[in-house]
């Protein structure tokens, strides 16, 4: 706007000195001030409605930030129940006596004895089942 103002002043200073006219110069200055003032009017409504559309913008960036933070807490949640570092539960029932026992997954495992009858149970992770061991 400062610049606007110096250039505003340049120009008036310039027709003051080039018409010579006293009714032609109040004349021109009075036109060209009543032109600015619609111009700057429309200048103050564009900037107006353009800061009513950043306002929006950022609404809705902020409405977005919010549900991000939220799907991260599901995603974190969702992940902590996948990886749980305390492992799974895994109820198995015993092929050769039918005695129902819990154990702790450990893929790495591939029998367990049944506490029960102390028959060796083959495991099978990749079926999710048991099997009976020959």
């Amino acid at each position: 706007m400062r610049k606007l103002k110096n250039e505003y002043k340049s120009f008036l200073d310039d027709i003051e000195k080039n018409i010579k006219n006293e009714e032609d110069l109040k004349y021109i200055q009075e036109r060209f001030t009543k032109f600015l003032d619609i111009v700057l009017e429309e200048m103050d409504y564009i900037l107006e409605y353009k800061q009513e559309e950043m306002d929006k913008i950022e609404d809705v960036q902020n409405q977005l930030e919010t549900k991000i933070g939220q799907m991260e807490q599901v995603i974190n949640n969702i992940e902590k129940d996948i990886y749980s570092e305390d492992g799974f539960d895994f109820e198995i029932v015993c092929p050769y006596c039918n005695y129902e026992f819990i154990i702790d997954v450990d893929e790495n495992k591939t029998e367990i004895q049944c506490p029960e009858c102390q028959n060796v149970i083959e495991l099978d992770w990749t079926r999710r089942g048991i099997r009976r061991r020959k």
